[in-house]
């Protein structure tokens, strides 16, 4: 038992550094920077929890525990980011790892004599709970998930990390309910070799066709021409549906379906067509990774518009916010400032001093934001 632990724990090591170095030679965005740092942290706890590795804590070893401790958190902003295509990473998120690493050192820190492990049972928890917390991320925008490749990954991170992580915390809290300890310390180290291999068969596998990996999807596009190839996919054969990309854009520039209040289940329903189709004809079709980002791109679009209008000078913002589709000023604010990078008033403000002074060819905030149906 001890040597197949020890062999799962040394692939576990492997595969994890080769992975890291794959994604930070690669990738510079932010998921695949904090998958780099998880799969350190997954190293370094399968080297910690090797049998023989020496207890209580040695003061050398303490960089591995602040590593493998680290995993909690870092798996959490890792599905944050993974996730939420409008995520971006916060000082507060570096202060929360900092403290969740500098309780678990205190609590292992040799000199502390007979208060060591005390926190253990504690910090058991909020470990489970960053785990709960990256379920709830993916679970919360899955339903407007357009890319089929990080829907999949939503039920690995469901079904295995979270699952995994749930053992983990009832051995911690109750290791006599959960197995003995050579039992789980060699089931432990299968299971993260399981999880590590899925990873690295997905990120290698697509590395000769230049595609994006199933763990790490492609970053955000803002949607092209209507008619033509996404981004990057020039030399494969469309699997779009040109008729029905038609139909989806008159629906939404002619009849401006999107004021109303959309799902992509009552849009599947309104075309006609299965709800996986036109999921891949928004993502592969017009390049949007989220319904609600392709949503507010016409929305936004619309607003511009009507704030850019002289005649419309005396409408309030929340009006044509809510005639443009978005439910609360709130949300409207957000997506608009991040389209535009100025809020509906400064925009509002700019466009019509240009229409003061004759200049109404160019609105603010448009330069290098194409909007529907254009080129970038």
């Amino acid at each position: 038992m001890a040597a197949i632990d020890l062999g799962c724990r040394g692939a576990v090591v492997g595969l994890s550094l080769l992975i890291a170095a794959v994604l930070l030679r690669d990738r510079r965005d932010t998921a695949a920077r904090l998958a780099a740092a998880l799969v350190v942290a997954v190293a370094a706890s399968a080297i910690s929890g090797a049998p023989g590795f020496p207890r209580p804590w040695p003061y050398w070893a303490l960089i591995l525990l602040a590593l493998s401790c680290s995993g909690s958190v870092l798996f959490w902003l890792w599905a944050r980011a993974t996730f939420d295509d409008d995520f971006v990473l916060r000082p507060w998120h570096g202060a929360l790892l900092v403290a969740v690493v500098g309780a678990q050192l205190f609590d292992a820190w040799p000199a502390r004599g007979v208060l060591r492990g005390g926190l253990d049972d504690s910090l058991s928890f909020v470990y489970l709970g960053f785990a709960v917390l990256a379920a709830a991320q993916t679970v919360a925008t899955w339903q407007a998930d357009l890319m089929a490749g990080r829907r999949r990954l939503r039920a690995i991170v469901l079904l295995g990390a979270v699952a995994w992580s749930a053992a983990v915390f009832f051995h911690n809290v109750w290791p006599t309910l959960v197995a003995s300890s050579s039992v789980w310390s060699a089931a432990n180290a299968s299971v993260l070799g399981a999880l590590l291999g899925i990873t690295a068969w997905s990120r290698f596998q697509v590395a000769p066709t230049q595609q994006p990996s199933v763990l790490l999807p492609a970053a955000a596009q803002v949607p092209g021409g209507i008619g033509g190839a996404p981004p990057g996919r020039e030399d494969k054969p469309s699997a779009v549906d040109a008729e029905l990309l038609r139909r989806l854009q008159r629906l939404m520039t002619v009849d401006c379906a999107y004021r109303r209040e959309l799902t992509i289940g009552s849009l599947s329903a309104e075309l006609g067509v299965q709800e996986y189709r036109l999921r891949q004809l928004i993502n592969e079709g017009l390049g949007c990774r989220n319904f609600n980002a392709f949503l507010n791109h016409y929305r936004i679009e619309d607003a511009s518009a009507a704030l850019a209008d002289p005649t419309q000078k005396q409408v309030p913002v929340l009006t044509i916010a809510m005639d443009a589709g978005f439910q609360s000023i709130g949300p409207f604010n957000r997506a608009f400032k991040a389209a535009t990078d100025l809020t509906p008033t400064e925009f509002r403000r700019l466009a019509l001093a240009k229409h003061a002074f004759g200049d109404g060819a160019s609105s603010p905030g448009s330069a290098g934001k194409p909007g529907i149906g254009q080129s970038d």
